[in-house]
């Protein structure tokens, strides 16, 4: 495993997996020798081919930082029962649960350092998933995310966790910040001046990727011997 962080981008491949005991269809980016991975919780109505999502996992790898995308549910999983599942956060926990076994499967020599990434609905199956697995979740980035949706998961929190969140998005602003008083370790709110939900405004993606891409680095980058 790498232990130090290179100025220089690194070379990335992309490669198709099916993930976990539920065998969900994944994008893996994966450049040489990363330092940790993250994995990525989408929001409703979204998949592993949300722009946004590998926009931040392309910067990610360049970094030196492998990120997985999947998908939650199956299609037919999405549109029955009224989509009751696309809202259903335990259940998504457990598949980001899923997940993570799965990653240390894949790397059986080693522990690779784990991060979580969560947009809207799934910023709180991040933070479940997170609660549920402490010692094994380094840092969470929530973009625009739903931590109220994580309930009593989130006193539970153990990860650094930051929340990025527009600044014209209010009502998720309020619940954020209402979700930063709940989160007992380190933890930072971050507000992208004049951004809305989606971060569509010119340079919000921009500053997203910035601050998540920092944030995962500082936490779980390892430290050179």
């Amino acid at each position: 495993m790498q232990t130090g962080i290179s100025n220089h981008p690194h070379p990335t491949e992309e490669e198709e997996v099916v993930v976990g005991t539920w065998r969900l269809p994944g994008t893996l980016y994966l450049p040489d020798n990363p330092f940790s991975l993250v994995i990525f919780a989408h929001g409703s109505g979204s998949s592993r081919f949300s722009a946004r999502n590998r926009q931040v996992a392309g910067a990610l790898a360049r970094r030196g930082m492998a990120a997985l995308l999947f998908d939650l549910l199956r299609r037919e999983e999405e549109e029955a029962q009224g989509r009751a599942k696309v809202f259903d956060i335990p259940f998504l926990a457990e598949r980001m649960v899923d997940a993570i076994a799965w990653v240390d499967r894949r790397w059986t020599a080693e522990t690779m350092p784990i991060g979580l990434f969560g947009a809207s609905t799934g910023a709180a199956a991040a933070l479940v998933a997170a609660a549920h697995l402490p010692k094994r979740v380094g840092a969470v980035v929530s973009r625009g995310g739903r931590p109220d949706l994580a309930g009593d998961a989130l006193d539970e929190v153990q990860a650094p966790t930051l929340l990025i969140v527009g600044g014209a998005d209010t009502l998720v602003l309020e619940l954020n910040r209402a979700a930063e008083l709940r989160l007992k370790g380190i933890t930072a709110l971050k507000v992208v001046p004049g951004a809305t939900h989606l971060f569509s405004e010119p340079g919000a993606m921009e500053d997203v990727v910035a601050l998540a891409t920092d944030w995962f680095e500082r936490y779980l980058a390892s430290v050179p011997e």
